[in-house]
């Protein structure tokens, strides 16, 4: 394996640093220094991490440490002033923040730029970390898809609810839907110490579900057990799954905190809804967004205290009026915020109920420490949630605070790394970093959601803001014109309109100067 960047080429195995066809003199320890920091570059590495790494621990000083960095950036035609390859972030540490290209094995080089799941491998939490995979469906339905993907997202949001432990979101775990893995492999690409997988067979009434937790470090098997209920029993079944998979990794786990992580409404059937109008909700479409909003309220009907599905409603009104899909934006905007406060009325300490509604509400009603203080309340019922920790970054680019709101992305990114929906994350980075002058950082942001979607509006928005204000002219123009194909009736003033801009004074600075029509 080597990895390239710009002119150079650092070979691990080899222990040589290369510029073009030229070797670069460089000292052991000034090699180690770059070796580890291109090795993590998806993260801040600490003084303390460089030193349990480089010096094994030994006592170095500050003084010691900053030579030895400086010698690594001049080594890479890098200075301390122009950090143009290796940052410091005060207070936090260092990161290799050059493109990256990995060289090597049976895959092509891969920009480190784009969500790659192939070959993104994560360090191990400090803490246990667990991954649920897709069950399979044993029962020969293709209909019943759903109860089993349904199974595993109760477990994992059950799982979730416990501080103590790190727990990989849904949607990354479902990117090994229907396909082979190696355990393993899993566990490198996810960065979690354990993985649960297993399958559902649903049949004459009945559901039986097989499950194992596996080691994914050694392979060896930790748990294994199967068991069968009356269909009417499935949320007895899970909480009895759920308390033998968290027992597994935390003997001493009382009961209670079991039944304190259970979430489930009263019926079934509005279960079966709610199953469904999930996967609608995940495609981000028009039509799937209107019928997300139909089954939520075929929930909501069945079971009206399902505090979960009337904020998934709003959410489903918010995104109709900030993606331009709605026929009446008046009406949609009126839902919205009716069905976030009744989502807190009915439960105020559901986590991911309270980070769609505080997120709702920063978009349509603007209420900026009320909101706040319900995302860090979702955040703090639930600290592993992408939900909470990615609304959160909504509520808080919105109340203008972006280094908070960008720092609550990256949480959301780690709990979710090869998540479907990250392009909506880089786009509120991104909108974030334009505020904050980021220009250039912006528009990596801005590639980075576009190689995952590209049809992102939102992406092409603040690219061609950040590409106006960079003074590259050809690229915003560019940028505009994409935002026009994806959105012909776009405005400015219409976008001001659909809510959440009052602290976007920048990126609507550079939407004027990129050209779009006002």
């Amino acid at each position: 394996m080597r990895y390239l960047f710009e002119d150079y080429a650092l070979d691990p195995d080899r222990r040589e640093l290369y510029r073009g066809a030229n070797v670069v003199p460089v000292a052991p320890q000034v090699f180690d220094l770059l070796d580890y920091l291109i090795r993590n570059r998806e993260r801040v590495v600490s003084k303390d991490d460089l030193i349990n790494a480089i010096w094994n621990g030994r006592s170095v000083s500050d003084a010691a440490l900053t030579t030895r960095l400086n010698v690594a950036r001049s080594a890479v035609s890098d200075t301390g002033d122009e950090q143009r390859l290796i940052k410091t972030l005060p207070r936090k540490g260092f990161r290799f923040i050059g493109s990256v290209q990995e060289e090597g094995g049976d895959s092509p080089a891969v920009p480190d730029n784009r969500v790659e799941p192939e070959t993104l491998t994560l360090a191990l939490p400090d803490k246990p970390s667990i991954a649920v995979l897709p069950f399979e469906n044993m029962s020969g339905d293709p209909e019943q898809e759903y109860f089993a993907d349904g199974m595993v997202e109760e477990i994992t949001s059950a799982l979730s609810r416990f501080k103590w432990l790190f727990v990989i979101a849904r949607n990354s775990s479902f990117t090994f839907k229907g396909k082979a893995v190696d355990i393993k492999e899993v566990g490198r690409r996810l960065g979690v110490r354990y993985v649960l997988e297993g399958s559902v067979r649903k049949a004459a009434g009945k559901v039986r579900i097989a499950g194992q937790l596996i080691d994914a470090v050694t392979a060896a098997h930790i748990w294994a057990d199967r068991f069968e209920r009356d269909l009417t029993d499935v949320f007895a079944l899970q909480d009895e799954v759920t308390v033998a998979v968290v027992s597994a990794i935390q003997p001493k786990l009382l009961q209670t905190e079991i039944g304190l992580a259970t979430r489930r409404p009263e019926s079934l059937t509005a279960y079966d809804f709610y199953l469904r109008a999930m996967q609608q909700y995940y495609l981000t479409t028009r039509e799937g967004l209107a019928e997300a909003i139909r089954l939520a309220h075929r929930a909501l009907k069945l079971d009206p205290r399902f505090g979960f599905v009337a904020a998934l409603a709003g959410s489903c009104h918010l995104r109709n009026v900030l993606w331009g899909y709605a026929a009446d934006p008046q009406f949609e905007r009126n839902e919205a915020i009716r069905l976030l406060r009744l989502a807190l009325s009915i439960d105020d300490h559901d986590p991911d109920a309270l980070a769609l509604a505080a997120a709702t509400s920063a978009f349509m009603v603007g209420d900026c420490e009320s909101e706040i203080e319900l995302a860090d309340r979702a955040v703090a019922l639930n600290p592993n949630s992408f939900v909470a920790w990615s609304c959160r970054g909504q509520v808080y680019r919105i109340a203008g605070l972006h280094e908070e709101a960008i720092r609550s992305f990256e949480r959301a990114i780690r709990m979710s790394p090869v998540d479907p929906r990250l392009h909506l994350l880089f786009a509120g980075m991104g909108s974030a970093l334009v505020e904050l002058r980021r220009f250039g950082e912006a528009v990596a942001a801005g590639k980075k959601a576009l190689r995952q979607n590209p049809s992102d509006l939102v992406a092409y928005r603040y690219l061609a803001s950040a590409f106006a204000h960079l003074g590259r002219e050809a690229e915003a123009r560019e940028a505009a014109a994409s935002v026009l194909a994806v959105d012909p009736a776009f405005t400015i003033s219409a976008f001001i309109a659909r809510g959440g801009q009052s602290n976007a004074k920048l990126l609507i600075e550079g939407l004027r100067k990129a050209g779009l029509p006002e």
